[in-house]
């Protein structure tokens, strides 16, 4: 059984910056692509960036230069630093483990955990 928690959300103004991070309870996370997604409301969920067991990063165009995500494979956890925010970041964040992360496509595993809301306001 795969945990995933999320944790590190909250209010922030524009222009701030957030850092989430989510632990994994799977001992193979190291061999496991990661990958952070998010949800506004009203909309799909959407790929923001991953990084696969070798280290290889994906960004989505709209948190290029803004987003970095990192994993630290003996704490189990992956992390996503958010700097420069805007109000069109505001979504609940969910952590991914498992997928499948290319230049042209991402799927998704199962596995997710409960969402972490991000709120970007003055």
């Amino acid at each position: 059984q795969v945990q995933l928690v999320e944790s590190g959300g909250g209010l922030v103004q524009p222009g701030g910056s957030l850092r989430l991070s989510c632990a994994a309870s799977a001992s193979i996370f190291s061999r496991w692509a990661m990958a952070w997604y998010r949800q506004a409301p009203g909309k799909q969920r959407e790929l923001v960036a991953s990084i696969t067991s070798g280290g290889s990063t994906k960004y989505a165009d709209s948190v290029k230069g803004r987003f970095t995500i990192a994993r630290d494979n003996a704490e189990h956890t992956v992390r996503l630093q958010m700097n420069s925010l805007k109000p069109d970041d505001t979504a609940v964040y969910y952590c991914n483990a498992g997928g499948y992360y290319s230049d042209r496509a991402d799927y998704p595993s199962n596995y997710w955990g409960q969402g972490t809301q991000v709120a970007v306001s003055s």
